[in-house]
């Protein structure tokens, strides 16, 4: 009888288990590696992006501030310019109402009717304030026709007309009862091409005289 032959397989199993785990082992480790590269390459990545767009935010400040800068000076210059503006209003202004002065009192002096005497005169804007005695209300209502021909005042109202008594000059002379009045006119700049033609035959200093008429008129 053959004797039996045994053969111990321990050592052999024993290799391979830890062949299998030195392959294992490498494999982890290669991963490992493989993802420490995988996260310092993206982080490298990012890493740069965002250096990228700190420079680019530096850059979009620094011009950010030279804007603000030019916006600053466009401002100083809008305002001069708004300035020079205002003051070349005012000239052109004074210019073309150099004269309205004048027109005015030349006016008042042709379109007074005799009869009235002035109290005072008051200018604001275009708006004229006239307070004055008349011999009666005639004269006032003369007074307004005149203005309303006139090419360089118009658009009278009367805002109020009504007796007073003026003391005498001297003792001796008697006091006197007057109608004191109050008028309010417009003063126009530029007088209607219409009127300007008529003005003359309207501004006569004898123009006055159908006033004089009516208030003999209003007396009888």
């Amino acid at each position: 009888m053959a004797a039996a032959v045994r053969i111990n397989l321990l050592p052999h199993r024993e290799q391979k288990r830890q062949a299998r785990q030195r392959q294992f082992v490498s494999f982890a480790v290669l991963l490992a590696i493989l993802a420490l590269a995988v996260v310092g390459l993206v982080h490298m990545v990012f890493a740069a992006k965002v250096d990228d767009q700190n420079a680019r935010n530096k850059l979009l400040k620094t011009e950010i501030a030279k804007l603000d800068e030019q916006i600053k000076e466009i401002d100083k210059l809008r305002d001069q310019i708004q300035q020079v503006l205002a003051r070349k209003q005012v000239v052109e202004n004074l210019q073309a109402n150099r004269s309205e002065a004048v027109h005015l009192l030349d006016q008042i002096v042709r379109q007074l009717p005799d009869g009235i005497y002035l109290k005072s005169l008051r200018q604001s804007g275009t708006r004229v304030q006239m307070i004055g005695y008349a011999q009666s209300n005639a004269r006032v209502s003369t007074l307004m026709r005149n203005i309303e021909a006139s090419p360089w005042i118009a658009t009278p109202e009367l805002v109020e007309i009504k007796l007073v008594t003026l003391p005498g000059a001297t003792r001796s002379a008697p006091s006197q009862q007057v109608n004191e009045f109050t008028l309010n006119f417009q003063v126009r700049r530029t007088p209607p091409a219409s009127s300007a033609s008529s003005a003359p035959a309207a501004a006569k200093p004898g123009a006055p005289a159908p006033a004089k008429a009516a208030a003999s008129g209003a007396k009888a």
